[in-house]
């Protein structure tokens, strides 16, 4: 069995490379090849278009891939979803494409686009987005550099955004949100119905899904005097309760637990108050709930 896996070329490619690295699995890239290496016999990676990965998921040429929801929506391919993993190419979050307008623009809501210009990549859901709201307007492919376009080639663009930067840099003004949008793993439902595909997949669900649940989080493991417990686990956050454990030296237990990294600075100085003491800080790849 050879699982059929689309890797997205381009603004996602790096942070899905480092998220599989994460989950387990090693995948190793050629400038001049489009089939990257996986440490992994029952697979065999493609780089693809995030905007074209549903489509050839669908048709079945690939059996799985990861594209976002965005472009899921904008081709209206028939895929199973079977993880939503919420990353982006900059940040570990959502990506929102958004109606923007020239600061100066007299333009304040999606009404007044009617019989007016807008440029996008996502012409399809913009054409829907415009019919919801009873507006008729032109809506042009953009090739790239949307965000240029207003006011001279466009009245307004449908652009995607993480964090706003890049609009702010070309003088624009977010008027409306049109859809946010995160990474999806997609099958061909045919590879979801094939047994041992759709076990492959699954496991590599789990594994994609713990690295998710692992980002920004630590592992901490310290010593504490058993008159101390109290007070240590008083000063303590953590994702379950704390694990526990006995001592060769009936007066000591150890506790492990894992806490946000943010956190980690803050928390040492007050257990090491509290009487914690060998305190070790460890990365986390996967947590498997």
């Amino acid at each position: 069995m050879i699982l059929k896996l689309g890797i997205p070329k381009g603004s996602l490619e790096d942070a899905t490379i480092e998220l599989f690295r994460r989950a387990g699995y090693h995948i190793t890239r050629s400038s001049r090849s489009y089939y990257p290496a996986i440490d992994d016999p029952e697979i065999e990676c493609m780089l693809i278009r995030a905007q074209e990965m549903a489509r050839y998921v669908e048709d079945g040429i690939l059996d799985a891939g990861l594209t976002g929801a965005d472009w899921i929506n904008e081709t209206e391919a028939h895929v199973e979803e079977v993880a939503e993993l919420v990353y982006a190419k900059q940040s570990f979050g959502k990506v929102r494409w958004v109606l923007a307008v020239p600061n100066g623009s007299p333009i304040e809501s999606v009404g007044d686009l009617e019989g007016r210009i807008v440029a996008t990549e996502l012409v399809h859901t913009t054409e829907r987005y415009l019919k919801a709201h009873g507006v008729t307007a032109r809506v042009e492919f953009s090739w790239g550099a949307t965000e240029v376009k207003p006011p001279d080639l466009a009245d307004a663009i449908v652009e995607a955004t993480e964090t706003g930067t890049s609009l702010r840099a070309n003088k624009l003004r977010i008027v409306d949100v049109v859809l946010e949008s995160t990474t999806r793993l997609i099958a061909n439902p045919r590879a979801c119905r094939d047994g041992a595909k759709h076990q492959k997949l699954q496991d590599i669900r789990l594994l994609l899904e713990g690295a998710m649940n692992a980002l920004d989080k630590v592992g901490l493991m310290m010593n504490v005097r058993r008159h101390d417990l109290d007070r240590v686990l008083g000063a303590l956050p953590a994702l379950r309760r704390p694990t526990i454990s006995h001592l060769s030296d009936e007066e000591w237990v150890a506790v492990n637990t894992i806490i946000d990294e943010s956190v980690v600075r803050h928390i040492i100085p007050a257990l090491k108050k509290a009487g914690a003491e060998g305190l070790v800080e460890y990365p986390l790849n996967k947590i498997v709930m």
